[in-house]
């Protein structure tokens, strides 16, 4: 049986709330590019700090700080769309 991260879960699961949120305030666009725009940022970069460093913690804190500066921006711009 495959184990369960919960960190790793709970990561997946606000980056997917925030792409539908994005989507709902902003428009299909806005959904997509945080979605898949963000899978294209976090993957190379938790690719490219894991190689050069193998520290996982530091890979968990830019992953994590990536979707942190995503939420603020999208909060930022359903702000400024009102």
């Amino acid at each position: 049986m495959p184990k369960l991260y919960p960190e790793a879960l709970a990561f997946c699961i606000l980056w997917s709330l925030l792409a539908v949120w994005g989507w709902s305030m902003l428009g299909l666009t806005a959904g997509l590019l945080l979605s898949v725009g963000l899978f294209l940022i976090v993957m190379p970069t938790s690719a490219l700090v894991l190689t050069r460093t193998s520290n996982f913690g530091l890979e968990r804190a830019v992953r994590w700080g990536i979707l942190l500066l995503a939420a603020l921006a999208t909060f930022s711009a359903v702000d400024l769309s009102r």
